[in-house]
């Protein structure tokens, strides 16, 4: 991974991004049944943090950072994992897997506003079709009375909606923070900062911890899946691709995602995926192309140019 901009590594790190991630939203909705969710949260970072550490230990990486660097893990590891994670597996308590990948697949459209106010850039006329589009979409999603009326849903979707915020404001940070120039190490040691505040978070909370060999075969078999591929593979996938391309392009994950996540709900825990989901996942995911692409929209060119005629 010392090439940043090697284009085999970035399609392997986008297929990552894309279709692992998308089954994590199972594979929490499955554990969170039986666990309790910082608790969860907190085992599977913290592993994960650690066999990242060893693994880069035996084949030689360097592990040494500076104290900024430390810190600035420490902080990205709050905003990805801490908050932005563990919230979303609590909030899986109360919402469908499908519902919740639905409404984090409008990442891209907080993304984009947040490089407008926060770093003054212009949005493109193009993104402005997508964000009108996004925010149609969720206002679908969740004004499905059905929906709503489920215990806890209401609160379960305006968490998810701030753990979008702290993902959000992390993808920027971590394109201008001094982070460990390996994505390995910088990775285990946000899962070792971010799993530690989990913990710190699941005691605080006063969850009740158990023993693994109690736990069912299917929530063991959802732990193992979200240390290997939901955290040590995609997530250094993830702060890969952060640190060679864009985030807005990074967060064009949200296409398949969402996708993967309806498909596997659906499949293995029978969630209800309404027609009103569906139109709402349609234009979503239609806003999210707006949003990403770098083609200008033909009407508004040639008005400029007659414009300026």
């Amino acid at each position: 991974m010392k090439d940043s901009k090697n284009p085999i590594l970035i399609v392997i790190a986008f297929f990552s991004i894309y279709v692992i991630w998308g089954s994590t939203y199972l594979l929490n909705k499955i554990a969170v049944t039986e666990l309790p969710p910082f608790m969860l949260a907190a085992i599977r970072f913290l592993i994960a943090g650690v066999l990242i550490i060893i693994i880069a230990k035996i084949i030689g990486i360097k592990l040494g950072v500076t104290r900024i660097q430390l810190v600035n893990t420490a902080i990205t590891g709050f905003l990805f994992l801490t908050f932005g994670n563990g919230v979303v597996v609590w909030a899986l308590k109360y919402v469908d897997s499908s519902f919740a990948a639905l409404q984090v697949s409008a990442q891209p459209l907080i993304v984009l506003l947040m490089m407008r106010f926060l770093e003054g850039k212009k949005i493109l006329p193009m993104s402005i079709v997508g964000v009108i589009l996004g925010i149609v979409g969720i206002f679908l999603l969740v004004n499905q009375n059905g929906l709503i009326a489920k215990e806890g849903m209401t609160l379960g979707m305006i968490m998810i909606f701030v753990c979008m915020l702290s993902w959000g404001y992390g993808s920027l940070f971590v394109t201008k923070a001094d982070l460990p120039s390996n994505f390995f190490v910088n990775t285990g040691y946000q899962m070792l900062t971010g799993g530690s505040m989990l913990l710190i978070a699941s005691l605080a909370f006063g969850e009740s911890w158990s023993n693994p060999i109690n736990w069912s075969t299917h929530v063991q078999l959802s732990m193992v899946g979200l240390i290997i591929f939901g955290s040590i593979i995609a997530f250094t996938s993830f702060n890969y691709l952060l640190k060679s391309v864009s985030p807005e392009k990074v967060a064009t994950s949200t296409y398949v995602n969402p996708i993967i996540a309806m498909l596997l709900g659906w499949y293995f825990l029978n969630e209800e995926i309404t027609p009103q989901s569906i139109i709402a996942a349609v234009i979503l995911l239609s806003g999210v192309y707006f949003i990403n692409t770098k083609k200008k929209m033909v009407m508004f060119a040639r008005f400029k140019k007659q414009k300026t005629t």
